[in-house]
This record gives C-alpha cells, structure tokens and sequence, in this order.
C-alpha cells in the first residue's frame, strides 16, 4: 500500500482575492464530497486560501503529519481531477521538512481538525513543479477543498507502550487478536480509522511494510477494496487505543499488528 499522496514540491505563494471578486461556492457537509459551483468570471493567477467552516478539533502544527480528505478539478469546466472520497483514503502528508508545495502548508497548518478549507491558484503553485507529470499545464486554474481530519505526531504511538511486534505464532486463516484493549471511542463499519501499523510477509515472517519508518500515521475507510479484507472485521467494533493482530489470507499472505489511533466519523 503506498500511503503518500501526493509528492508536493515547494513553491513560494501568497494569498490574494480574485478578479472580479469571483469565487467558488462549495456545498456539502464536512467529510462529505464536496459539491462545487465554479462561477463565469476569471479567477485571477494569485493563490487564494478561504476556511470555509471552522473545526473544533486539534490544531494542526508544524512537523505533523496531517491527514486530510481533498477534492481537486479544474477550473475551466468544473472538470474533476482526482479525488480522495472516491478512493477512500485520505491522503498523507508530512510536514517533517520534506519539501511540500507552500500553498498546501498555508492550507492545512495551523487549522483545526474538522475544517474544510478551499485552495484556489495556478496549477504550478497548487501541485508544484512536477505538474508536467500530472497532465496539467502549469497555467492551468484548480480548486482544492480539504476536509482537515486531523494532525498527528510523526511518532504517534499508543501511550506508554512499546513498538508492536507480530505473534511468533501468528498464522493466516486465524481469527484476528485483540492484543491491547483500547478504552476510546468505537470504530465504526464505514467511518475512517487512524492508524500505525507493521506487516510482514508470510511464511517469512520478515517485516515489509512498517509505518512507523516510514514517516507515521495513516487513514483508511474501512469499507470493502479501501483496505485489506481481513481489516474490516477485525477493526470495526474495537477502541481507539487498542493494538489488534491480523493475519489476512489474500495474495500475497500477510500479518499486520495494527495501532488504533483514532476514528473520524462515517465516510
């Protein structure tokens, strides 16, 4: 599973009002897709950065890895471009001084968790310089709107608890464990569950995925192909703060040891 999107390169930005004072109007509740109308003015070249409804979660800061749903189209045509409610998983993005496209550093640092916030700008400023890549043209006008699910340390770990290691005895075809009895919130069947967690291959038992190296958390929507399989059953019904053991079946075999860190809502 690769869980960073997308590879954001920095450009320096400011923000600024439209021509014309013209501006998206975007509908829809927080976590929901979002609905936007584009209206027949020009958007002017300048980055614009509007908070369209405030959270009351934790704030964001700098060197989290912060989570968040996104939903970017062009502007010419309200055409869609990519969008994370239709994969189900939120993307990733690491504020450890990894170079990330400016526009999204004002975007998503410093606001709270739960708040949907709009990026109007230049496909150059709004993606970074890799935009060839993506099948923009630099010029190209976009709109962005997050839905800011939560920021989180890089080395996020269940409190006072060691790093998890997979059952010597562990084997594919098993119920799912409950190692860690977690005391938060239950996770729900379709809401969107935080998590670190190790996997290793099987019958190899050797470690081939591991999120706490590679940079922290993750956020997944536990509905059917947004997960493995074997995830669905074993994480909905349990806490935030429990540690579960699973051993999935698919192709390839594999064992997961996962950390629940928090649950957001329904999809």
């Amino acid at each position: 599973m690769r869980l960073f999107w997308p590879a954001l390169l920095i450009l320096a930005t400011s923000c600024g009002v439209a021509e014309g004072g013209t501006q998206p109007v975007v509908t829809g509740e927080f976590g929901s897709k979002p609905k936007v109308a584009i209206p027949k003015g020009k958007p002017g070249r300048t980055p614009r950065i509007t908070v369209l409804s405030m959270g009351t979660g934790r704030r964001t800061v700098p060197g989290d890895v912060v989570l968040a749903d996104v939903d970017i189209r062009r502007w010419s045509g309200n055409q869609p471009y990519m969008s994370t409610y239709d994969g189900n998983q939120p993307t990733t993005v690491v504020f450890d001084g990894r170079r990330v496209s400016e526009t999204w550093r004002q975007s998503l640092i410093g606001r709270p968790a739960g708040s949907r916030v709009m990026l109007v700008g230049p496909a150059a400023e709004a993606l970074g310089p890799d935009v060839p890549l993506t099948g923009l043209a630099p010029a190209d006008m976009l709109v962005l709107v997050f839905d800011i699910l939560g920021g989180y340390p890089p080395d996020a770990r269940l409190v006072g608890r060691a790093l998890p290691v997979v059952p010597a005895d562990l084997a594919p075809g098993e119920p799912a464990r409950t190692l860690i009895d977690g005391s938060g919130r239950t996770v729900e069947a379709g809401s969107k569950v935080v998590v670190q967690y190790v996997a290793a291959s099987w019958p190899e038992r050797t470690v081939v995925d591991s999120s706490y190296r590679r940079g922290g958390p993750s956020a997944f929507t536990l509905k059917e192909g947004a997960v493995p399989a074997a995830w669905l059953g074993a994480l909905t019904g349990q806490r935030v703060g429990s540690r579960v053991a699973v051993a999935s079946a698919g192709e390839p075999p594999m064992l997961y040891v996962i950390d629940v860190l928090d649950t957001i809502g329904h999809a």
